[in-house]
């Protein structure tokens, strides 16, 4: 019995002993860990723990967003618009870094968030880290000038020969926006308009604006500091080269004569006649000056435009605050069409001439039609040379 007892004992002591031995180990454990887990806290980035301390200087909370952020009426966001650069891209957070560095004060303009001043510096960064700067800076604008008219004067050739200009974006095809799709709204006109860099200057152009009663008011109301170029050109010439216009569409058409006059006998020239009315422009200008200054109008003149379309330009790109760049250089006169074309580019294989609907050859028209309209614009044509300051020399 009593060695029954003795290994009982040693029996109960080495359970308790094998208890004890586990316990210890577990503690080990639990410390290695412990200290395992702290140690990783200590070494991992700050900021994968202090979310406020990185998005402090590059991130907007969506309360100061909010703040910052035009009405949405007014000025809905885009897709594809600029916004604030996120640093969590790591590909080009290095070089993003280093632009921010030179980027001046960000400012909110009509389309987006854009710098004040980009810096070449800033630029080449970001070129040579292979980020497009068109894609980080461009936005959509209203025009800051409208080429409002005259239908005929020649808009499409200033439009064209404007286009050459690096500092220029403007519209090909007209909008027709202020005088036929007002009810579209100013949103569905701004995004007709092409993405622009800051110093580049967005146009559009329209003809139909200069004869539209509502254009003015309209376009006020987007801008009252839009730029207006008016394109001229003596309204009988233009009268003509409308009818030759209408005429290659409806061949049908009556005679340029029995349209420009109400009869024969009388001679009294028809205003109805749309030809006729879009030549008297000081009427026109009128109701333009009712809502722009004379200040804010640069009135082109279509026969030099012509015959001295480098002279022109220059006088145009002086109105647009824009650097001379169109010149000379640009044009050669086109002896077939009786117009300046533009000298081809490096890599193209001819140059650029507008089309096959300019330069027509114009009907003969008698000279007693003619000296009528005349003697019926040339008082309307002496209060526009007052009322403008210049003399077109159409008599």
């Amino acid at each position: 019995m009593g060695c029954s007892v003795g290994c009982r004992t040693r029996l109960n002591f080495g359970k308790a002993l094998s208890k004890v031995s586990v316990c210890f180990t577990m503690v080990v454990i639990f410390t290695y860990f412990f200290y395992c887990f702290t140690g990783l806290c200590d070494s991992a980035p700050r900021q994968m723990f202090d979310h406020h301390t990185v998005n402090r200087d590059y991130d907007i909370s969506d309360r100061t967003y909010d703040n910052l952020r035009p009405s949405a009426r007014l000025y809905p966001h885009q897709p594809g618009a600029p916004t604030p650069w996120n640093r969590t891209d790591t590909s080009t957070g290095a070089a993003l870094h280093r632009a921010d560095e030179q980027v001046a004060k960000l400012q909110w303009v009509e389309g987006g968030l854009l710098p004040q001043v980009i810096p070449e510096s800033t630029k080449e960064n970001l070129a040579a880290n292979g980020i497009p700067v068109s894609n980080t800076f461009e936005s959509k604008k209203f025009p800051q000038a409208i080429i409002i008219g005259v239908k005929k004067g020649g808009t499409r050739a200033l439009l064209e020969f404007l286009r050459i200009h690096p500092d220029v974006r403007a519209v090909g095809a007209e909008p027709h926006f202020f005088d036929r799709l007002y009810e579209k709204g100013l949103e569905w006109y701004r995004n007709l308009m092409p993405r622009t860099l800051e110093g580049q200057i967005t146009m559009e152009k329209t003809p139909s604006y200069f004869v539209t009663k509502e254009a003015p008011r309209r376009l006020c109301t987007m801008n009252c500091h839009t730029k207006l170029v008016v394109v001229v050109r003596d309204p009988v010439t233009r009268a003509i080269s409308d009818y030759t216009q209408t005429l290659s569409k409806q061949p049908g058409l009556p005679s340029f004569q029995s349209l420009a006059l109400k009869n024969t006998s009388t001679g009294l020239v028809d205003t109805s006649w749309s030809a006729v009315r879009i030549g008297l422009y000081a009427k026109h200008l009128e109701n333009w000056l009712q809502h722009f200054p004379l200040s804010h109008f640069l009135f082109v003149s279509g026969e030099r435009l012509v015959s001295d379309p480098a002279g022109e330009m220059g006088r145009v790109q002086d109105f647009l605050g824009l650097k001379r760049v169109v010149s000379d250089k640009h044009f050669y006169f086109n002896q077939t069409k009786g117009f300046p074309c533009l000298k081809k580019p490096e890599g193209s294989s001819r140059p650029r001439c507008l089309g096959k609907s300019k330069g027509r050859p114009h009907p003969q028209i008698s000279p007693e039609v003619l000296q009528r309209l005349r003697d019926f614009y040339r008082p309307f044509n002496l209060r526009f040379y007052r009322m403008t300051g210049q003399d077109f020399g159409w008599d």
